[in-house]
């Protein structure tokens, strides 16, 4: 779900070097209908959804040779995961847009590679609730949690003390507080170390991607917000490190190419071979450590907020936020303003304690109204 995305695309990639492993039963998109359909022509899925209703026929008519079946519209990206025929749902769709197909594929009991920040962010304890319910896994994609689940792997019931998730700290970790203001998107686009998406390389400079990680930890591993903490590690070798009780600590080391950690996922709890880039800690030479500036880049702080919180305010935090990146690639806001108007949604929004999906969905669609016109009218 999500083919052409970047996950989707090195998820595909990871499928075409296992093929032995691997077979491609569904491919779903937005609106990118010609990367699609050369994805459908290469992979020969069964089913084929693209997510905008208008964008059918395109697709339809280009793979009506193909003997692939097409569907187009939002629904359809959920009720695909009926079919008997899925073994594993890769969630590679960005944004709050995977929730609903991500309740869809547990509820029809099918296990989850899950790469997408914001369902956990939203609902994470709707999701987990339903994946204990119906007694399938929801695996990490993510390079820090996939990290942080593999030092989890034979602890079974030991305490764990806390986890530590890693940022490299963006391309602006070393630039001055006052300097922010000028930043171009062009400039905030400029990841040091990783290749994502636009909304996830802005989330990365901002080190709100932390913020949602921290969110994330928790539903995933069980965590309070005590037990979560950020460690800016510019040379992005280690992933993440779990602390034990009795004072162990555990690390997950890896090159920075989530390859390695959409096939762990994909194949868990088998390793299978590859030829993937091997890390070479010589050739590094020496790894250094620090505290985050949350004066900085403040959504950190705000996102713990929204954790220690809890209720629909990481929900307020998240549709802030896709909102405020959004205006700042539009250069509609500056770099600074992301923080404030996420802020000033978070102060201003109703709260509520014990959302249900209802409420969590209406939370999402006014607050993102409610952001627009802060942007319109600043």
């Amino acid at each position: 779900m999500g083919s052409t995305g970047s996950i989707g695309l090195q998820t595909l990639e990871v499928i075409a070097a296992q093929k032995e492993h691997f077979r491609v039963e569904v491919l779903t998109a937005n609106q990118n209908t010609s990367l699609l359909i050369q994805q459908a022509k290469k992979f020969h899925p069964n089913v084929v959804v693209i997510g905008d209703e208008n964008r059918y026929a395109e697709v339809a008519n280009a793979l009506q040779d193909e003997g692939i079946k097409v569907y187009a519209g939002t629904a359809a990206v959920a009720q695909v995961t009926e079919m008997d025929s899925i073994d594993l749902v890769v969630m590679a769709i960005l944004g709050f847009e995977a929730l609903k197909p991500v309740l869809a594929a547990l509820k029809n009991k099918k296990p989850i590679a899950i790469a997408n920040k914001e369902a956990l962010v939203v609902a994470g304890d709707l999701i987990m609730q339903a994946a204990t319910k119906n007694r399938v896994p929801v695996i990490p994609v993510d390079s820090e949690h996939s990290a942080v689940f593999q030092c989890l792997m034979g602890e079974f019931d030991n305490p764990v003390e806390k986890v530590v998730l890693t940022a490299s700290g963006g391309p602006f970790l070393e630039r001055k507080r006052e300097t922010l203001s000028e930043i171009t998107p062009e400039e905030a686009l400029r990841h040091p170390t990783w290749k994502m998406g636009d909304k996830t390389t802005i989330d990365s400079a901002t080190l709100m991607n932390k913020g949602l990680e921290a969110i994330e930890a928790r539903w995933l591993f069980g965590l309070e917000a005590s037990q979560i903490e950020i460690l800016i590690h510019p040379q992005s070798v280690i992933h993440s490190l779990v602390y034990f009780a009795d004072g162990s600590v555990k690390a997950l080391l890896a090159a920075t190419d989530m390859h390695i950690p959409i096939q762990f996922a994909m194949s868990y709890p088998l390793r299978l071979e590859n030829n993937y880039q091997r890390l070479d800690l010589a050739a590094i030479g020496g790894l250094s450590f620090g505290k985050p500036d949350i004066k900085k880049f403040r959504n950190l702080a705000l996102a713990f907020e929204a954790l220690e919180k809890g209720g629909n305010m990481p929900c307020i935090l998240n549709a802030a936020n896709e909102i405020a990146v959004e205006a700042f690639l539009q250069k509609q806001i500056g770099f600074l303003q992301i923080s404030s108007l996420i802020e000033k949604c978070m102060e201003t929004f109703p709260f509520v304690r014990q959302p249900d999906l209802e409420d969590y969905v209406e939370t999402d669609r006014l607050c993102r109204i409610k952001a627009k016109e802060f942007i319109k009218n600043s």
